[in-house]
């Protein structure tokens, strides 16, 4: 059975997913790359903000902060 894919700040705090697809072009694109945003990385949802944005995510070792804005760009498969 396949998982479907969902947007990235849909995850649950506390959930791992696998990264599928990047909807993002130019600059954002890239950042997203040079973080390690790539095909098949396991990233997990941390905690939200007081205020809601950012969300913390862990990826390969290190936590990022991600605006919903951006991370909902990022098609991700739960785990």
């Amino acid at each position: 059975m396949e998982n479907k894919l969902i947007p990235l700040n849909c995850l649950p705090i506390g959930k791992k997913a696998r990264v599928k697809e990047l909807k993002s072009d130019g600059p954002i694109r890239r950042r997203m790359l040079d973080l390690g945003l790539i095909t098949d990385t396991v990233i997990e949802a941390l905690q939200r903000s007081p205020s809601g944005e950012p969300v913390a995510y862990a990826i390969r070792g290190a936590v990022i902060a991600l605006r919903s804005e951006e991370s909902s760009k990022i098609l991700v498969e739960a785990l």
